[in-house]
């Protein structure tokens, strides 16, 4: 079938030349050729030419009422209420340009915020006193103007090597091997000489501040709460913090844990303004992020390869882990920057020394010894373990400066950017888990020891800032009916529910299967006896395996591709015919070198549906849990909405409606050149919202937008994501289309909801159009976020807020349509709601009817026997884009390369694309 059959059923969504929010598009501007006194007037009969034709942007839709099903619950949230006194001034913006002496510009990150303070402490007459906000880089605002629009200055900075510098400076050869750069080196790297220019660059009124509370956003607005976020950055740099983003991370070891490997958990504090209903208000979280172990270099090696002692140490890797890092060295205290580490041990490194007073020709003196004989003769400085190891370098490429290892110790708060390891993961939640009553606590204490009433900049701009959590009112709803085996009817408790003595809604049946087993320590024949005593309490016939496939102890050390064809090639010689699904029990842990080639020989090569297990302790529970995914993958149901089993959502049941969840991941932010992957699940089998199918691609490396959800290849041809999911919805649902489309989109911030509207679901629409010409389907356009710092808790109860909880009012935007939701029952740790932003709705959902949808669809989660914290389509697309990633590991990149849509400054980049799925595992949940 190449395109829809044309049924009639599409229904116009009215979307006419409005700009999105209803009000209709204004002329374009008369050209300034026509007299000031002419008015242009268009003809009534005129067609305007082509180009005024201009696409509509369309922008994010206004709440159209509140919402009032559920128990109410009144809650307090981490937002403190800022009071805004002066609305009359302006924030002016200028522009900071730095240079050394010789003009170089300053590429250094740490440099400006000293230079900038040099420049207020020596110039404060000729800046009339102000005070500044810095961003650290090319930005500085104050509160009223400068005396000019462009002043320049010359500052002189002694010592520039310092606590947050970025290493840029050499050292000056106190204590550094290399005497003969000291002449040429002391004068510049004692004191250095930058010029400064601050130039004007534009005006904002702080009433765009009051504008944006009445809902009324703007460019201004934006740029006046980011002055804003400035001052409080500004504020804790001068504090000695870390700064990421927001946040910011105090030098106290009482806020460290330490994870593993070297690398510590750092405990800090996020803060932001936001608007909100509510007025302005600052939202405080704690906030963590990875730092490297402070103290010994070695120690912190040591640490990081888990090893015993200095002389285990791979010194390649060392080299690459230390890279960049800051230390000190003692005695002399001085701060550097790691830029590599000796060829030779620090008995065998030679350099030339200088001596004093001049050979016979004139020629300073000089003599060859090794970096132990200086330190340790020439310095008096006793080394116990350095001799036999590399020294450190921290000189440039042709004039290196060596130290011993013992002498340099890790500079504290430096940041940790590689990805963490299983158990360091495991271990950094642990250990930053805070509980409701706990975590106000903390952030109470914060909220006064930041002593924001000190800030001057903040008491010019007449902001006071509350110290109560604020109250706002929740509702819980209550939860779904479910529908599981023999029509029984089953209600969630607390948000969770079990299969103790029930059977699933709809049991599939496993008859042509084997277990396949990667030398995992187990008994296999209990575990399948067990498995199908299991099975058969829940109503699922499982018959017995064909055959239990041991992998040959030989094949254990070969690379895991070559695992994988060899257990396939004893599979193919034994097995009858293909097997409808295959359990495969990894060794020790889940997260396999196997895990990847496996699936993609079953899913892409072979169409076999598979289980992995890695099984430590097996009991009912654990078999159950497995038993809810391969029943899913198989093609059945687990349970049911109550809603879909008589079909009753609001406004779902009535037309054809998908449900489509989409999600890009990105490699971990080490990794800059590995393809993101974009995977969107739709539902299938309407008037059903439990049931998905998912389709993968890859993409440009960190691009966000998904490209290829329309993806013409010719006149006729269409290859996007959309055009596969809406045929097998059509199939699927007795050759119906979708009248209705509701996207439930991950992983964007505010700043890109606009890019969604206007890039992702054009793209949509297109794919629609190349269809079916006359088919408008209507479409719900829906954000999931769980990246951000809004949490709630019970006043007075040590309890996180009860399963169901939504909030929409208060703390949500002043215009926008959002709402959190706490669907899930939070059991350790503070609760983190999701924050969903209703983008666009044309079918029209009352808050009620859509808060509910969203709250049903936390209970269509197929693995787990508890609602969800966020959609079950969104986790579905997490867990397809991830698994089809494991596939690309392997991947050669050049052998599967193709110019790929994704464009950088550079142009396309050519991006390796992902094997498809066998036809008949394409439409399963796979992903499950």
């Amino acid at each position: 079938m190449d395109s829809f059959e044309p049924d009639g059923n599409g229904i116009a969504n009215g979307n006419g030349a409005t700009n999105g929010n209803g009000a209709q598009e204004a002329l374009p501007p008369p050209p300034p050729v026509i007299p000031p006194n002419v008015v242009p007037v268009r003809a009534e009969g005129d067609q305007p030419p082509e180009p005024v034709k201009k696409k509509v942007m369309r922008v994010p839709i206004a709440r159209r009422g509140l919402a009032n099903k559920g128990q109410k619950i009144q809650l307090l949230t981490n937002h403190f209420k800022v009071g805004v006194n002066n609305v009359d001034g302006h924030f002016f913006h200028y522009s900071v340009s730095l240079a050394y002496e010789d003009g170089r510009p300053v590429d250094g990150k740490g440099v400006g915020r000293k230079v900038i303070d040099r420049v207020q402490d020596t110039y404060d007459t000729e800046l009339a006193g102000k005070d500044f906000a810095y961003d650290g880089e090319k930005s500085l605002f104050t509160v009223g103007p400068l005396p000019r629009n462009k002043l320049e200055f010359t500052v002189v900075l002694e010592d520039v090597i310092s606590n947050r510098n970025n290493g840029n400076s050499s050292p000056n050869g106190h204590g550094s091997p290399n005497e003969g750069d000291r002449k040429r080196m002391r004068r510049p790297y004692q004191s250095k000489t930058f010029k400064v220019e601050i130039s004007f660059a534009a005006k904002i009124p702080m009433q765009a501040i009051a504008n944006a509370l009445r809902g009324q956003e703007s460019e201004n607005s934006q740029e006046a709460l980011r002055v804003l976020d400035i001052i409080l950055r500004q504020h804790a740099a001068k504090q000695g913090c870390l700064l990421v983003r927001q946040s910011f991370f105090h030098n106290d070891p009482k806020n460290f844990a330490d994870v593993g490997g070297g690398v510590l958990g750092c405990r800090g504090f996020h803060s932001s303004f936001r608007t909100s209903q509510g007025g302005l208000s600052l939202n405080i979280d704690v906030s963590t992020t990875m730092i490297i172990q402070p103290g010994p270099v070695v120690d912190f090696l040591i640490a990081n390869q888990n090893v015993r002692d200095p002389f285990s140490l791979d010194w390649s890797k060392a080299k690459r882990t230390l890279k960049n890092l800051r230390i000190k060295t003692s005695p002399a205290n001085q701060e550097f920057k790691i830029t590599g580490l000796s060829e030779k041990t620090c008995k065998d490194q030679m350099f030339t020394l200088k001596q004093r007073g001049n050979d016979a020709d004139g020629e300073p003196q000089t003599i060859e010894v090794t970096v132990y004989d200086y330190f340790v003769n020439h310095r008096g400085i006793e080394l116990r373990y350095s001799g036999d190891l590399p020294c450190i370098n921290v000189g440039k490429p042709k004039r290196p400066t060596f130290f011993p290892l013992e002498l340099c110790s890790l500079v504290s708060l430096q940041r940790y950017t590689k990805a963490l390891s299983t158990l360091q993961r495991a271990s950094l939640v642990e250990k930053s888990r805070q509980k409701p009553q706990e975590r106000m606590k903390v952030l109470s204490e914060a909220l006064k020891c930041n002593n924001y009433d000190s800030e001057p900049l903040l008491r010019s701009c007449g902001i006071s800032i509350s110290t109560s959590f604020t109250q706002v009112d929740g509702r819980v709803l209550p939860a779904p009916r479910l529908k599981v085996g023999n029509g029984e009817d089953f209600f969630p408790r607390n948000g969770r529910w079990n299969f103790n003595n029930k059977k699933l809604v709809q049991p599939t049946k496993i008859e042509r299967w084997a277990v396949v087993n990667f030398s995992a320590r187990c008994d296999t024949q209990s575990l399948v006896r067990d498995l199908i005593k299991c099975g058969d309490l829940k109503g699922i016939q499982i018959d017995a395996p064909f055959d239990v496939f041991q992998e040959n102890p030989q094949n254990r050390r070969a690379p895991p591709m070559a695992r994988v064809e060899k257990m396939f090639e004893d599979i193919q010689s034994k097995l009858p015919g293909a097997p409808q699904f295959l359990l495969c029990l990894l060794p020790e842990r889940k997260n396999s070198d196997l895990y990847g080639p496996w699936k993609r020989k079953n899913l892409a090569e072979y169409g076999i549906v598979t289980q992995c297990i890695a099984p430590t302790r097996v009991n009912d529970q654990y078999l159950t849990n497995v038993l809810l995914k391969i029943n899913a993958k198989m093609g059945g149901l687990n349970s049911l909405l109550a809603v879909e089993h008589t079909p009753s959502i609001p406004l779902v049941s009535k037309a054809p409606t998908i449900i489509l969840g989409m999600d890009v991941s990105h490699g971990s932010p080490g990794q800059s050149d590995v393809p993101s992957i974009a995977a969107v699940v739709s539902s299938r089998q309407w008037p059903l919202i439990s049931k998905y199918r998912a389709s993968v691609r890859t993409q440009s490396p960190k691009v966000e937008m998904i490209d290829s959800l329309f993806k013409k290849t010719s006149e006729t041809e269409d290859d996007g994501i959309m055009r596969e999911l809406l045929l097998d919805f059509y199939t699927s649902s007795g050759k119906r289309k979708p009248d209705q489309i509701i996207i439930f989109r991950d992983g964007v911030s505010e700043s890109q909801f606009n890019q969604v509207l206007n890039i992702e679901l054009d793209q949509i629409i297109e794919s629609c159009k190349f269809l079916d010409e006359k088919w408008n389907p209507k479409f719900v356009v829906i954000v999931a976020q769980k990246n951000h710092h809004t949490k709630f808790f019970q006043p007075g109860s040590p309890d996180n807020v009860p399963p169901g909880t939504v909030i929409d009012n208060k703390v949500c935007h002043p215009r926008n349509n959002d709402f959190y939701l706490c669907a899930h029952a939070g059991m350790i740790g503070t609760t983190r709601p999701t924050h969903y932003h209703v983008l666009l709705d044309d079918v029209g959902f009352s808050a009620d009817d859509l808060q509910e949808l969203v709250h049903s669809l936390s209970y269509v989660y197929q693995r787990s026997t508890t609602a969800i914290s966020v959609v079950a389509p969104i986790c579905y697309a997490h867990l397809a884009a991830t698994q089809m990633g494991q596939f690309m590991k392997f991947e050669e990149l050049s052998e599967t390369s193709s110019s790929h849509g994704g464009v950088t400054s550079a142009g396309a980049v050519p991006v390796p694309q992902l094997p498809r799925l066998q036809e008949n595992v394409c439409n399963s949940m796979f992903f499950c």
